[in-house]
């Protein structure tokens, strides 16, 4: 069945911020009374899930939702230094020429990911589900499942973390892994996605083609 639906992820899918995110993790550590995490460790920790990166840094549940809101005021802040990855636009670009229906579900905020997309690029989303979800990222991806028509084979999510392969099973959705994202190819690969993308293109070359396998 042809995908006319995709729901985006955007940190480390479309965005290019996990520089960022290193350059400013040990101020958060900081600012929350956290241990800062050794430099040796992050490689490692690329391929953990979400549960297990919480055993690994010891940072208490309840702080998450303040330490995402603090990571997206200085995102903010520094806005200026997120860019698309490479290839993004011109994705975005034919997708939505083609007819396909671009949807988007992230931690971040809509104001900050506007500003990266761009005005342009923002326009070719109809549905946003942004900010820290209670009940996690298959509770986005339900939402706008929900306000959309189409059958869930025809819904594709693609994300770059563990964390977004899981929330896509439980929400009972297709799942089109990235490699160029925060999380190490091989940990989402071995996973079993529906899809594994190597290179931006490659989802053209999925939804657009004539005859999906």
């Amino acid at each position: 069945m042809t995908y006319r639906h995709l729901i985006f992820d955007f940190d480390g899918t479309l965005a290019d911020s996990f520089p960022w995110f290193l350059g400013v993790m040990d101020d958060v550590a900081d600012h929350f009374r956290l241990a800062r995490l050794p430099k040796s460790q992050i490689e490692l920790l690329r391929s953990r899930n979400a549960r297990e990166l919480l055993r690994s840094t010891h940072i208490p549940v309840w702080k998450i939702p303040f330490i995402a809101r603090h990571l997206k005021s200085l995102m903010a802040r520094d806005i200026g230094q997120i860019r698309l990855f490479d290839g993004v636009r011109e994705m975005l670009d034919t997708l939505a020429a083609q007819g396909v229906r671009l949807t988007l579900a992230s931690s971040n905020s809509r104001e900050n990911i506007a500003a990266v997309l761009g005005p342009e690029c923002t326009r070719h989303f109809s549905d946003f589900e942004c900010g820290v979800a209670l009940f996690g990222k298959a509770a986005k991806y339900r939402k706008i499942f929900k306000r959309t028509s189409f059958e869930a084979a025809e819904t594709l999510c693609i994300g770059d973390e563990l964390r977004d392969l899981e929330a896509a099973r439980e929400a009972g959705l297709p799942f089109g892994a990235v490699s160029w994202g925060c999380t190490h190819g091989a940990a989402l690969a071995a996973e079993q996605p529906e899809h594994y993308f190597e290179a931006v293109g490659e989802i053209v070359d999925l939804v657009c083609s004539p005859v999906q396998s």
